[in-house]
């Protein structure tokens, strides 16, 4: 099974460190949320994770080898990520761009078949764009892109999804729907999952396991029911914070 692994990882911007030493391993079955304020390098990190950016020190390992020294389609066909902001530029539609998820998984002038064209098609509906399938990209909705991209995403088939904030732009309705896609990849298909979140109660509701980021540096990982509570959400956030038991567990609110 595909793991992620990252050993003694040093990675900063513009000269601000955002974690040192950090030492995680990440493996199927675990969905991770990736917490801390605004700025304190949450993209940056995936980035690192995915082999986009460098680290200043250590190594990520996917399956065993150094990420960066891996062929960029080979890294495509075991991990995918869903960058912050999506924005479509040339004129494509739906389904093509969904087809696009397939692409590390053809040889060369391979062309899509009927089964890919099924997975994007699963894809498409299972993120509410059924019917949007003809449409082009650049008229769809902030929203509606957002959704679009988690489907493409989905019919890469990744073992490792690095997700930054896969719920920007979304309202509540579909905030849940792609969460429980998420939840599902990672139960079902034995996938791991590092995602972004800025709400504390959709890492609350989904999240195994959590990765605090508290800037200089620092950092906590561990079960999220270990970590998400009103101390350690104070210490990140710098304010106050209630918790409230509900029906379906232990939520956060900010506090007076």
């Amino acid at each position: 099974m595909t793991t992620l692994a990252c050993q003694s990882l040093d990675v900063s911007i513009a000269g601000i460190c955002i974690t040192a030493k950090l030492d995680q391993e990440f493996t199927p079955g675990q969905f991770w949320g990736l917490m801390g304020s605004n700025g304190i390098g949450k993209t940056t990190l995936l980035k690192c994770l995915a082999g986009l950016s460098p680290a200043d020190a250590g190594t990520v390992l996917l399956e065993g080898q150094a990420v960066e020294k891996l062929p960029r389609r080979a890294v495509a066909r075991l991990l995918g990520m869903l960058q912050q902001h999506t924005v479509y530029v040339f004129d494509a539609s739906v389904l093509e761009t969904a087809l696009t998820g397939r692409h590390p998984h053809l040889g060369h002038w391979e062309r899509e078949g009927a089964k890919d064209r099924q997975k994007a098609l699963d894809a498409i509906a299972a993120v509410d764009l059924e019917g949007f399938e003809r449409r082009s990209v650049t008229g769809l909705s902030g929203g509606e892109a957002r959704r679009l991209a988690f489907a493409s995403l989905i019919v890469q088939e990744p073992a490792i999804l690095l997700l930054d904030e896969p719920t920007n732009h979304l309202d509540m309705r579909h905030q849940i729907r792609i969460m429980d896609q998420v939840e599902k990849q990672v139960s079902n298909q034995q996938r791991c999952a590092i995602t972004a979140l800025h709400d504390v109660n959709l890492a609350a509701r989904y999240c195994s396991h959590i990765l605090m980021l508290y800037g200089d540096g620092q950092w906590q990982a561990g079960p999220a029911a270990e970590l998400l509570n009103r101390d350690t959400l104070e210490k990140l956030y710098k304010c106050p914070v209630e918790s409230v038991q509900t029906s379906s567990g232990q939520r956060f609110l900010p506090g007076g």
